[in-house]
């Protein structure tokens, strides 16, 4: 996931469709917070108005999780429980 604080307006929008928590605000921008806990959905770029995301799915925890599980190779992942990657 990368941000790019130029572009962003801080419309809030990213924090408010986060599932995860990642961004914040921040005198009136966007931060991020927790890379970690991005799980590469995309609806923080999706629904910025500006796009000041970009999100590339398949490299890390979602993609990891959902290998894992077509492959049967779950122990294979980077990924733990508490969320934390590689």
């Amino acid at each position: 996931m990368k941000l790019s604080e130029e572009k962003c307006t801080g419309c809030g929008m990213c924090v408010n469709v986060c599932p995860h928590e990642v961004f914040v605000m921040n005198d009136k921008k966007v931060q991020i917070i927790d890379r970690n806990r991005c799980m590469e959905c995309g609806a923080c770029a999706k629904n910025c108005p500006v796009s000041a995301l970009n999100v590339e799915s398949g490299v890390g925890c979602a993609y990891a999780i959902i290998i894992g599980k077509l492959f049967g190779n779950e122990q294979e992942s980077c990924c733990t429980d508490s969320g934390d990657c590689c």
